[in-house]
């Protein structure tokens, strides 16, 4: 594909220790990806680094991830094809990505593609607190019953999704709610959903979700389920 053809979005903030390692991943795994950094106002070297390694750098106006993809998403072109969402903690394995990618080329009715970190082969507690895992274990099985969509991962941070559905897509999400949005939006389109299992690592780099933000994601997935 060319280089817009497949848009990689990555929203930071201070990101230094994991945002070298996640473009690398990237470029060794994608042909030529448009790599976009959307940042939120980092302090440390985050956006140094980004910029070192070819990637697009834009400075949000605002904060919060939600705010931080809405704004990204106007500037991609009509060349787009697949945009791939991913978190720049170096969590998430990008080798995975071209499988993803696969399955939305086979299957014209599938919208979105995710990463599922909750799969047998991996032992969860040596990478989330017992805290957030139980939260994160809360919010799925709320985002079930209220969205009929039989999700193990409603929350992941890797996604690959069709252009021509998320261009339509203007997220009310300003922050760590805006995955659970998209999940409701993609199925309101009348699309598929289809999780895979990945390996999830252990961050690098300091966590930014803290318990409040579990009930701003709770009350968004209450909100899209009764609209």
């Amino acid at each position: 594909m060319k280089k817009n053809e497949i848009v990689v979005i990555i929203p930071t903030l201070n990101e230094a220790e994991g945002i070298g390692p996640t473009l690398a991943e990237l470029k060794n795994v994608l042909d030529n990806p448009h790599v976009i950094v959307i940042d939120g106002h980092s302090v440390d070297r985050t956006v140094g680094i980004a910029r070192k390694m070819d990637a697009d750098v834009y400075v949000q106006n605002g904060k919060g991830k939600g705010l931080a993809v809405s704004q990204v998403l106007k500037y991609l072109d009509s060349d787009t094809h697949y945009v791939i969402f991913i978190d720049a903690d170096f969590t998430y394995p990008a080798t995975d990505i071209p499988y993803m990618l696969k399955i939305l080329d086979a299957n014209p009715q599938v919208g979105m593609v995710v990463g599922n970190r909750f799969n047998s082969d991996h032992d969860l507690s040596r990478s989330m607190l017992d805290i957030y895992f139980l939260g994160n274990r809360l919010i799925a099985f709320v985002h079930k019953i209220a969205s009929g969509l039989n999700m193990e991962d409603p929350l992941s941070g890797l996604r690959v999704i069709r252009w021509d559905l998320l261009k339509e897509w203007d997220p009310k999400s300003k922050g760590f709610d805006v995955e659970t949005e998209l999940n409701f939006f993609i199925a309101k389109k009348g699309y598929g959903i289809v999780e895979i299992p990945i390996k999830y690592r252990p961050r690098l780099g300091d966590k930014k979700l803290g318990l409040r933000h579990g009930f701003t994601i709770l009350r968004r997935v209450l909100s899209e389920a009764m609209t």
